[in-house]
């Protein structure tokens, strides 16, 4: 998630390897604030479904899993309106400040021994604070450079690696500490996380030059009190209503998780109808749109997939697989350390293949086919592992690899994705297209939290089996289409 800030020749452009010193700061930031978002979410499953004997919450697994699901929908889908505060009203810096304290209070909630309520007040804070955070701190690194700095793609590379580093540690430091010892403990440890992210984005501030200080697009004086009023008043009363409902019985957790899956649904479509109908595009920035659609709904069955690493693939590394190393019975959360290490050794593989097939590499259709093909692979894979280990637990190095070949799918799609965005969207909805583009990983987060309400242990060969095949059927129509598609992207590779 990425918005607009003004690049800035006042931030020191030396210090960290080469590039501005602003990007240490913006590095350990994304550092921190992922490690508490991706060691959160490697324990919140467990901490939702385990019997209330073993610290848990003991709600139904489908439901817990559920649960997961519309969390990561909903981060995405505030991602926009972080993005739009910034550019209208905050100003990124102050976006990424304020994200962050609301992050480390929606941990502290969740480390509370609060029960349901708990949960949902730390799950509403941490869509929130993620919603302000993730967007602007992404925008304020390429605000450290000059539109022809040539240093800015390997800034970014560096920036990546914070995310994926703080990704990969996570699971190490705030799953063991929730599944050995306690769960608030765990989620605890998350909160610890984000506050030192903020102490040092604190103290590296001024690094930062006036990148993101100020909006870059803001309300006018006699608008801002009247908009400001009305879109905070509808979003208070939407999650007071929201909460109410499930606190006092009458909607009940899964009753919320399906009112969020709608809305995943519904946007993106709310957002198609206004461009396509819009008066103000050209007839080939229409059929570009038109184009776009199908490698929207790809990305959205990928994500779908994908991001059933913390509920299903993490309810299968914990319920039956066999965690028993050389007599050492490790932690099934360090499963969710596998996508990012992955992710570490295999770009820098990705990045030189694309560059040395150069024109032969494969068109954006072909890579979005790629990307499915082998998200759907790993789902067979974990029937092939079911059947290797004879129907007894998997093996770990088998349920790992599951992992590995889902990030090769994330490799060839997930980078291409934002990139063709930008690409095909109409030169009037430049910024609402790429807010459109985060709508893919929420639709597919919303409507797969209703997916997995199907898996079960006892039934987990079906149902891999039929995603798995019916994702491959997928790729396989995108790829009979992608002639057709590549026609109405007229020119764009």
């Amino acid at each position: 998630m990425i918005v607009s800030t003004p690049t800035v020749a006042d931030a020191p452009q030396t210090g960290f390897f080469g590039h501005p010193r602003g990007l240490l700061t913006l590095f350990f930031t994304e550092m921190w604030e992922r490690f508490s978002y991706y060691g959160m979410r490697a324990i919140l499953a467990y901490y939702l479904y385990y019997a209330v004997s073993e610290g848990g919450l003991a709600i139904p697994e489908p439901t817990a899993l559920s649960v997961v699901g519309v969390y990561g929908a909903s981060v995405y889908m505030t991602g926009i309106l972080g993005g739009w505060l910034a550019d209208r009203v905050l100003g990124a810096q102050r976006a990424v400040l304020y994200g962050g304290v609301i992050i480390m209070l929606g941990h502290l909630a969740l480390a509370l021994p609060g029960g349901i309520s708990a949960v949902l007040a730390g799950l509403i804070l941490l869509v929130i604070g993620t919603g302000l955070l993730k967007p602007n701190v992404s925008g304020m690194v390429g605000g450290l450079y000059g539109p022809d700095d040539t240093r800015r793609d390997a800034g970014f590379s560096i920036y990546y690696m914070g995310i994926n580093l703080g990704a990969f540690f996570a699971p190490f430091v705030v799953g063991t500490l929730g599944e050995k010892v306690s769960w608030h403990l765990g989620f605890g440890a998350a909160a610890v996380g984000m506050a030192l992210g903020l102490i040092q984005y604190v103290l590296g501030r001024k690094h930062l030059g006036s990148a993101g200080s100020a909006p870059v697009n803001p309300l006018p004086a006699d608008q801002k009190g009247r908009v400001l009023g009305r879109a905070g008043g509808i979003v208070i009363a939407f999650v007071v209503v929201l909460v109410a409902l499930v606190a006092t019985g009458v909607m009940g957790l899964s009753g919320m998780v399906t009112v969020v899956s709608v809305i995943s649904a519904v946007l993106p479509v709310v957002y198609f109808s206004v461009m396509l109908s819009s008066k103000q595009i050209t007839k080939v920035e229409r059929d570009r749109l038109l184009a776009y659609i199908p490698l929207f709904l790809a990305t959205a069955l990928f994500f779908l997939l994908f991001e059933q690493q913390p509920n299903t693939l993490a309810n299968l590394a914990e319920a039956d697989t066999d965690l028993n190393v050389l007599g050492f019975v490790f932690p099934a959360s360090w499963f969710q350390s596998v996508n990012p290490l992955a992710i570490i050794v295999l770009a820098p593989v990705f990045a030189m293949l694309w560059v040395k097939m150069a024109d032969k590499q494969p068109s954006t259709p072909q890579k979005f086919v790629g990307g499915l093909v082998f998200v759907g692979l790993a789902f067979l894979w974990v029937v092939l592992s079911k059947f290797a280990a004879g129907g007894a637990e998997h093996l770990p190095l088998m349920l790992a690899v599951v992992f590995v070949i889902m990030t090769i799918g994330e490799l060839m799609l997930s980078p291409v994705g934002l990139s063709v965005t930008t690409k095909l969207a109409p030169k009037v909805f430049a910024s609402q297209t790429m807010g459109l583009y985060f709508l893919a990983p929420a639709m597919g987060q919303g409507v797969g939290a209703q997916v997995v309400k199907m898996y079960s242990v006892e039934n987990q060969q079906t149902y891999f089996a039929i995603l798995g095949v019916a994702t491959i059927a997928c790729a396989v129509l995108l790829l009979v289409a992608s002639r057709s598609i590549k026609k109405y992207m007229h020119g764009v590779n």
